[in-house]
């Protein structure tokens, strides 16, 4: 699978779709997915919390090992994807769709974002 192009994504391999009324969702990467294995437990930020890009916010767990889970923008989380805590499998089996981590009302967002070709270059 390709990354899609109208996300921008950090280097930690979290993705980050455009805002619709200053509200972000953001997952971790295809690549990301592939690289933990199967994700058997995630710890997510709640509502309310706020984020700080580039700092650690969650966590995921896999088979292989636990990885941290960093915000790619700053600011309020309004929403926390229950099905993914129900169901971890979701990172993997669709990481671009169901399987989407929290939404956050973005007040900060970092200027390294990078385009689809450019995380797919930095990737691989």
């Amino acid at each position: 699978m390709s990354n899609p192009q109208q996300l921008r994504y950090s280097k930690e391999h979290e993705w980050l779709s455009a805002a619709e009324d200053g509200v972000s969702t953001v997952g971790i990467t295809e690549h990301a997915a592939n690289a933990l294995g199967d994700v058997v437990y995630v710890q997510l930020p709640e509502v309310g919390d706020t984020v700080t890009a580039g700092e650690t916010c969650g966590e995921l767990e896999s088979t292989k090992s636990v990885s941290d889970l960093y915000s790619p923008v700053t600011g309020e989380v309004v929403a926390a994807n229950q099905d993914v805590v129900d169901d971890p499998s979701l990172v993997n089996s669709a990481p671009f769709d169901g399987g989407w981590l929290f939404q956050v009302r973005v007040t900060e967002e970092p200027a390294d974002l990078l385009s689809a070709d450019e995380y797919t270059e930095f990737a691989s």
